[in-house]
């Protein structure tokens, strides 16, 4: 049974509104120490503040007017990465997720949020994630630079280093830009066989720019399995990076406008590429609980919702007879393997490739260190995470290390270029397309 709060003090209870820790998640904790050993930041710094024991601490210190949302404070909650692992360890069912999530709403209402935060809030996750058309506008300027010698002109003259901001570590973080764009159409991507369902495909925001082979190789790998896929037009990004970053208002505008679509799509189930987004979506039922028009709606969406592994998993998979020689490692996304408790699927699905070795690495489902905007706001925690994380992928002697989310797959590649380590990193739907391409020669 839920403890109740203490009498708050004279300074009174510095969280206000609907979007403040419930009490019936913050106090559920009973301060085990379970999840110091899985937890990122702790395991790092060794601070009690900065795991997510010492993290409920500090939220009841501010629920009961002990604390106020102080710079310290907000700073202890901003270094967690929302990761989750503490999550699965947790003999109580603490929703940590929720309870961080809840706690940054708080510190983005209050105007409480650090600068740099700020104005990625303003820049990137109100500015440009909810409008499509100019995120793609940017990517293409972005690509141009790239393709046409300005990227190897900035380099060269290191003229980033000279300005503010770190401006030169964001752009050397930037991924290559392919030379098309996917993105949502009106069209049916019809099965291969006879179908087996209609499938709605999220596109989403970032995915669709930078990882297009992926998201074609998702088309065809579903087809493949007997799926009528459409990529329907209207859907956006799914909120999950302004829901993590405390925006929770902007992500439930965006939450409505993809249950309208895909629902109006007639679709059985809406299969999503990427762990984070599939996470948010999942939950959207809660996160618009108290909306009258949506909490219904938003349940039902996310019932439907799954990540594309485990929905070819639980087909069963048709498996491919080409082969795809080499030996390939395994990372697990954090939101898929703590939020969504999928660990088995994506290795099922690899093992399933003829001439392939999957070695498993050490603390495979530890966080890379990309989490959303983390590694633009905890630059040195992330750079520690992605250390670590590149000598375990050394260790297993892999040519490709795979994962199943596209800010793992950013980090990754990042760090095995700041490692000078060849190798390549894909989406484990990039190896199923691959085996059905060798398959039909």
């Amino acid at each position: 049974m839920a403890h109740k709060p203490p009498v708050p003090l004279n300074t009174g209870p510095a969280f206000a509104g609907l979007d403040m820790p419930r009490d019936e998640d913050l106090y559920r904790c009973v301060h085990c120490g379970l999840c110091l050993s899985v937890c990122p930041t702790y395991m790092e710094t060794g601070l009690e503040t900065e795991s997510p024991r010492g993290r409920i601490a500090l939220m009841k210190g501010v629920r009961e007017g002990r604390l106020g949302i102080s710079e310290r404070v907000v700073a202890h909650w901003d270094l967690c990465l929302g990761c989750r692992a503490c999550e699965v360890a947790c003999p109580s069912g603490v929703p940590f997720g929720r309870l961080i999530e809840s706690a940054r709403a708080q510190v983005s209402q209050q105007g409480k949020a650090p600068w740099r935060q700020r104005v990625v809030k303003t820049l990137f996750l109100r500015g440009l994630l909810p409008r499509l058309a100019l995120l793609r506008f940017l990517a293409s300027m972005l690509r141009a630079y790239q393709r046409w010698g300005f990227q190897a002109l900035v380099r060269k003259t290191r003229i980033l280093k000279a300005l503010p901001g770190g401006l030169d570590k964001l752009e050397a973080q930037l991924p290559d830009l392919p030379p098309r764009f996917f993105g949502p159409q009106p069209k049916v991507f019809s099965a291969l066989s006879i179908a087996k369902m209609k499938v709605g495909l999220l596109s989403g925001c970032v995915m669709p720019l930078v990882q297009v082979p992926t998201m074609e190789a998702a088309v065809r790998v579903l087809q493949r399995n007997g799926c009528d896929v459409v990529v329907p037009v209207g859907q956006g990004c799914c909120g999950a990076l302004n829901l993590h970053s405390g925006d929770v208002e902007m992500a439930r505008r965006m939450a409505r406008r993809n249950v309208d679509v895909f629902l109006a799509a007639g679709v059985e189930k809406v299969v999503v590429a990427s762990a984070g987004c599939g996470s948010a979506m999942k939950e959207y039922g809660d996160l618009l609980r108290d909306d009258s028009v949506y909490s219904e709606k938003a349940g039902r969406f996310g019932g439907m919702t799954v990540d594309i592994t485990e929905f070819l998993a639980d087909l069963p998979l048709d498996p491919p007879r080409g082969e795809v020689k080499g030996k390939v490692t395994y990372q697990d996304p954090c939101h898929l393997a703590h939020a969504q408790r999928i660990t088995e699927a994506p290795r099922t699905l690899l093992k399933a490739v003829l001439g392939l070795e999957l070695v498993e690495m050490e603390d495979a489902s530890r966080c890379c260190g990309a989490a959303g905007i983390y590694s633009i706001t905890q630059r040195k925690m992330s750079g520690q995470l992605l250390e670590s994380k590149m000598k375990w992928v050394v260790a297993t002697g892999a040519e490709t290390v795979v994962t199943a989310n596209p800010g793992c797959v950013i980090q990754l590649e990042t760090g095995l270029k700041v490692a000078g380590i060849k190798g390549r990193v894909c989406h484990v739907v990039d190896i199923l397309d691959q085996a059905y391409q060798a398959e039909d020669g």
